[in-house]
């Protein structure tokens, strides 16, 4: 496979990304996730929050509050104010209308690259507050994204196929590459696949080249699970490829830097609700623009 790289880093340029997610209030994940991590590999990040919640959905009591009918007007300001992006990061939606919204933001800024975490669930089922409309919607960003990054749950609903689990077969992950390219992505991280061999394994291929040249990435797998891993994989991938790192290494950095972070996280009360603790860990991620 050849060596994608999305974007050249000035080391004394700090680009400046758009991140479309919910903000939760506890238990950290999309804009809590986002904001830290891309701006520790020295982005400015500028919040379009969906969806205001008091804790994430996998917290038996929550509250959230739909943004969709705000979210126009907070657009129209950045026009007036002639706000640049270089980058539209979009995950967690509050509604099929927010699709509508990044198309916006598409529109409005289109030499921005097109950063896409399709985050509809995982297990094989939903999160809590999506619709068969929502995710029918999702799949529009599918078409131009420059990344597109889901994992087998939401590859699946996607692109129509059966959810069989994590553990698939090579035929299977690029037939699943294959309908995801279908879709009209760029470039795809195929996350989460598990073979059951004490590895967890993610596939990048790019349009240009087709499945034939994908590449994978395996990281050890951790004898836990913390939710907001994938917010914090995205993020952290995000991160690399604006740092100027090719799609492999910067799948295999956001990889280790999740897997480093749950390490640190398995010491903390409730760990396995309460999202990933990435904290002492950000050091890694500015390395990778640290001026000399």
């Amino acid at each position: 496979m050849m060596s994608v790289k999305l974007y050249d880093r000035n080391p004394r340029y700090i680009p400046r990304i758009a991140a479309v997610h919910d903000m939760c209030g506890y238990g950290k994940c999309s804009l809590t996730a986002a904001i830290p991590i891309l701006s520790a590999a020295g982005c400015d990040v500028c919040p379009v929050p969906t969806a205001l919640f008091s804790a994430h959905t996998n917290y038996p009591v929550f509250t959230m509050h739909d943004t969709t009918p705000i979210l126009n007007g907070y657009l129209d300001a950045w026009q007036q104010e002639d706000v640049a992006l270089d980058g539209v990061y979009s995950g967690f939606l509050g509604s099929a209308d927010q699709v509508a919204l990044i198309e916006r933001l598409y529109h409005d800024y289109p030499n921005a690259l097109r950063l896409v975490d399709p985050v509809m669930g995982d297990g094989g089922n939903m999160y809590a507050t999506y619709t068969e409309e929502l995710c029918k919607a999702m799949g529009r960003l599918a078409n131009g994204a420059d990344i597109l990054m889901p994992n087998l749950t939401e590859a699946s609903i996607l692109t129509g196929r059966d959810y069989v689990g994590q553990n698939i077969a090579d035929a299977q992950i690029d037939e699943t590459l294959q309908a995801l390219l279908d879709l009209g992505a760029k470039n795809v991280v195929l996350k989460g696949i598990d073979h059951n061999d004490g590895y967890l394994r993610n596939y990048i291929v790019n349009a240009e080249e087709g499945v034939s040249a994908k590449t994978e990435c395996k990281h050890e797998k951790l004898p836990f699970m913390i939710h907001g891993t994938g917010d914090a994989f995205a993020s952290s991938l995000i991160a690399a490829v604006m740092a100027g790192r090719d799609m492999t290494e910067a799948a295999q950095i956001a990889g280790e830097f999740v897997r480093h972070s749950m390490i640190n996280t398995q010491y903390q009360p409730d760990f396995e609700r309460r999202g990933v603790s990435f904290e002492l860990n950000l050091g890694d991620l500015t390395k990778l623009v640290q001026l000399d």
